[in-house]
């Protein structure tokens, strides 16, 4: 198991993360979210995000509250993602050791983490990638 204090996010992550874009309509990102089974996307503008949005965000659209005591599906659906996700997000640098990811990840109840490099979306890292690096590292250390 000490081998897995030396890893990085770089050494698990998923290399090329599928994304959404800021003007995706809901109605789009409803599909994505049950065809590809993600519980995030990472939303870029070019190769540079600007958010994330999940299927929290979007079941949020439809609460209802005083002001809006029935919302219009029709309507919602037609809402681009940028009105719904979140612009304020945990993100980590591909040198992150994955103690701090798992840290990370336990602390805010993350699902996966984008990885950037300065601005650019390099990878993505998820609770599986985690699992996966606590299996090799177990299992190389009872071999």
């Amino acid at each position: 198991m000490y081998k897995f204090l030396e890893l990085t996010a770089a050494d698990y992550m998923t290399h090329a993360p599928k994304t959404v874009s800021r003007d995706m309509k809901m109605a789009e990102l409803c599909e994505r979210f049950e065809k590809e089974d993600f519980n995030t996307y990472p939303v870029v503008d070019g190769m540079q995000v600007v958010g994330m949005v999940s299927k929290f965000d979007l079941l949020s659209c439809f609460v209802f509250t005083p002001a809006r005591i029935l919302p219009r599906y029709e309507d919602l659906m037609q809402k681009a993602t940028a009105d719904v996700m979140t612009t304020e997000f945990i993100y980590v640098v591909p040198e992150t050791r994955l103690t701090r990811v798992l840290e990370l990840m336990v602390n805010h109840r993350l699902r996966s983490i984008p990885v950037l490099e300065g601005e650019r979306l390099v990878g993505i890292i998820s609770r599986e990638d985690v699992m996966r690096a606590l299996r090799d590292c177990a299992g190389a250390a009872e071999g």
